[in-house]
C-alpha cells in the first residue's frame, strides 16, 4: 500500500537504522516497497540498500531531484518520504494507519525528535512543534505521508537542492496537513558540528531569504561556498 521513498548520498552510517525501523511495516503488509533514490554514493549506502531488499534507483544529485525521481518510480498509492537519517519510533504503524483510514485527503507528518538527550535538542524540538502548530511549516526530517494522487495534484517536489520540503508543504497548504501521533528521530550531528544556535540562525536566514523571493539554487550555492 505504501511506497517509502528515501534520498541518499553517502548515508550508510544512518541508513541501516532508518530501514530497520521500517521492517515491522513490511511484515504487517503496510509497506509495499522501499525506493532508495541514490545520487552516486561511494560508501556502504548501496550495499545496505541492496541487503535490505530496497529498490535502488540512480538519480542526479540534489534532494529535490532525487525525491522527484523516487516518487516517480514508486508503485504504491501512498507515499511516505523520509530522510536517510530519520528513524521512526514504535507506534508509527498505528499512526500511519489512522491517517490512511480517517484522513485520506490529508498529508501527515511526524513529531520531531533528535538522537540527543541534551537541553538544546529538547528546546529545538519544542520550537519545531510550535512552528508546526502556528504556521503549518513542516520540514523533511519530520517525514511526509500522502496519497500519490495528492502528491501529483500539487505538482510534486520541485527539483531544488534545498527547501524542496518547504515548497511542497506550501503547495499542500496548512489545512491539508495533519500531525501523526508518533515521533521521527533524526540525527543531531549537523547541529552538534555547527552549534545549535549557529545552525538555527543559518536555517532561518535561508528560509527568510527564500520567502522573500530568493532562488533556492542560488541559496544553495552560497551556502556551499561558505562551508
Amino acid at each position: 500500500m505504501i511506497s517509502v521513498v528515501i534520498p541518499t548520498l553517502n548515508a550508510g552510517p544512518r541508513l541501516a537504522e532508518t530501514l530497520a525501523a521500517l521492517v515491522p511495516g513490511v511484515v504487517e503488509g503496510l509497506i509495499r516497497e522501499v525506493v532508495i533514490a541514490d545520487a552516486g554514493s561511494t560508501d556502504e549506502t548501496r550495499a545496505i540498500a541492496d541487503a535490505s531488499g530496497a529498490r535502488l534507483i540512480e538519480a542526479e544529485r540534489g534532494r529535490g531531484v532525487q525525491l522527484r525521481a523516487g516518487c516517480a518510480a514508486a508503485k504504491g498509492p501512498w507515499l511516505l518520504v523520509l530522510h536517510a537519517d530519520t528513524r521512526l519510533e514504535p507506534g508509527w504503524i498505528e499512526a500511519v494507519r489512522d491517517l490512511l483510514q480517517a484522513w485520506p485527503d490529508r498529508a501527515g507528518y511526524f513529531r520531531l525528535g533528535f538522537d540527543d538527550a541534551g537541553a538544546a535538542a529538547r528546546l529545538w524540538a519544542a520550537g519545531v512543534a510550535a512552528r508546526n502548530r502556528l504556521f503549518g511549516l513542516v520540514y523533511g526530517d519530520q517525514g511526509l505521508l500522502l496519497l500519490q494522487a495528492l502528491y501529483e495534484e500539487v505538482g510534486g517536489y520541485p527539483d531544488w537542492p534545498l527547501l524542496e520540503d518547504v515548497e511542497i508543504v506550501r503547495r499542500l497548504g496548512r489545512a491539508r496537513l495533519r500531525p501523526l501521533a508518533a515521533r521521527a528521530v533524526t540525527s543531531a550531528e549537523r547541529f552538534r558540528r555547527e552549534g545549535w544556535l549557529a545552525r538555527t540562525a543559518r536555517n532561518w536566514t535561508i528560509l527568510a531569504r527564500f520567502l522573500a523571493g530568493a532562488d533556492p539554487r542560488e541559496l544553495a550555492r552560497r551556502y556551499e561556498a561558505r562551508r
